[in-house]
């Protein structure tokens, strides 16, 4: 399907913007799902870390409302855009190399270093969301709290381990 035509179906769009981020999801996952029986469970936990069973559903609605702020930002037509999209693009590779620093590495100081570029990578995207649709922005708000929280977490196991 080409480009033109995907941009005359809006939902098709939709849809295409919320699997490129759930993509983006899955690759990491590779590296999660790999350590996370083995290297992970003989970590010293924070306390405050929630169960694992927590992390596939809030990520997967993370990455969901990623996808639609990027379609927003997309259909919106302004000059900016293009640049707020590949903003959105290279945040999307530092949220994968953060899973392949933690897990794939076995590091939490490397996925603790790559987290805070993270974070403001996030900024960054949320930056450039709010010039071109600030629904955008604000759909993203949910993902810096909760790597916010991560932050913290990445800090705990790096501190324990």
């Amino acid at each position: 399907m080409e480009l033109a035509s995907v941009r005359r179906r809006p939902a098709v769009e939709l849809l295409a913007w919320v699997v490129l981020a759930q993509l983006a999801g899955a690759v990491g996952s590779v590296f999660t799902v790999t350590a996370l029986d083995s290297w992970y469970a003989t970590l010293v936990r924070p306390w405050f870390a929630p169960p694992n069973w927590v992390f596939g559903p809030v990520w997967i609605t993370l990455f969901t409302l990623m996808g639609v702020a990027a379609f927003l930002v997309s259909r919106s037509g302004h000059p900016r855009s293009r640049r707020a999209l590949a903003v959105f693009g290279g945040h999307l590779v530092v949220n994968v190399a953060w899973s392949f620093a933690f897990f794939g590495l076995q590091s939490p100081s490397a996925g603790l270093v790559v987290i805070v570029v993270l974070l403001a990578a996030i900024l960054a995207t949320m930056r450039e969301f709010a010039i071109v649709d600030r629904r955008a922005a604000a759909l993203l708000v949910p993902y810096l709290l909760w790597v916010s929280f991560a932050t913290v977490l990445n800090y705990g196991f790096w501190s324990l381990n």
